[in-house]
């Protein structure tokens, strides 16, 4: 059903406008969750995308008021709001925005509640502590902890999460204490809208290098099989013409057809076996 401004008030009417505004004048319009991100690091990225993006924080109703009103495909956008969105918008494809909203990850301190990303390990060997209740607390935390030549040490390597656990208060302050940062804090970006099409964070998170070497795999397996099925191109007449020699002189020599590219090779063969031979008789 679609949401009226009617009756708001007139600076929420103009924040409307705004977004609308915005969302007409730039080619990708994108929701960003905000939550977590200290006040000093959310302005720290805002300057990093100065000049390329555009970050506008305001009220969730008001970006539902806003979508609505402009209709069409722009308006599901409505159904990816969760959380403390915010609108970021630009002019560059959405693979460059989800790349450059990657560089804004950094890794955090745990805080009781949050939900490990993945599984959380510490690493056995010293710790700067000395002796005394950091133990107890270690091992009440189920990290195998003793003292060892005056400092306190973890014996071994554990996982004290697993991804998608959620971290305990106890945890939350072990792991701070060991400065252990499992909590990637940044613009996560939740839906893109790039010339009417949708893009999901799924389908943006592409491992370059892998895409390089599979791109490169390819070029391979192609200039194989054109090679091997003796299909000629610009690339691989060159491979194919000194494949066929290749095999015409080694079927010269196993013919012993004396030509005069392989008359020699012949003689060589014949030698290596004569030679062969002599070794067993003696």
């Amino acid at each position: 059903m679609p949401l009226y401004t009617t009756h708001l008030p007139q600076w929420k009417k103009d924040e409307v406008g705004k977004i609308k505004e915005l969302s007409e004048q730039y080619k990708l319009t994108g929701l960003v969750d905000l939550h977590g991100i200290p006040a000093k690091q959310l302005q720290e990225m805002r300057r990093d995308l100065r000049g390329s993006a555009v970050l506008k924080m305001t009220r969730n109703t008001l970006i539902e008021h806003a979508f609505s009103q402009l209709g069409g495909d722009i308006s599901e956008i409505n159904s990816y709001i969760d959380g403390q969105s915010a609108l970021i918008y630009t002019n560059e494809n959405p693979f460059k925005l989800y790349k450059k909203l990657k560089e804004t990850m950094t890794k955090m301190v745990a805080k009781p509640g949050d939900i490990a990303p993945e599984d959380i390990s510490v690493s056995k060997g010293p710790t700067a502590f000395p002796p005394g209740p950091i133990v107890g607390q270690l091992q009440q935390a189920g990290i195998p902890a003793a003292i060892e030549s005056g400092k306190v040490v973890i014996r071994e390597n554990k996982t004290v999460v697993k991804a998608g656990e959620e971290i305990s208060a106890k945890m939350a302050d072990v792991l701070a204490k060991l400065d252990v940062r499992p909590i990637d804090v940044g613009l996560n970006l939740q839906i893109a809208c790039y010339e009417g099409t949708f893009f999901e964070p799924k389908t943006l998170d592409i491992d370059e290098n892998k895409y390089f070497n599979n791109v490169v795999l390819a070029a391979q397996q192609a200039f194989n099989l054109s090679v091997n099925a003796a299909y000629p191109t610009k690339t691989t007449a060159g491979a194919i013409i000194g494949k066929a020699v290749r095999e015409a002189r080694n079927l010269g020599v196993e013919a012993a057809v004396y030509e005069k590219d392989v008359v020699e090779m012949i003689i060589g063969r014949a030698q290596r076996e004569m030679l062969a031979l002599r070794a067993i008789v003696e």
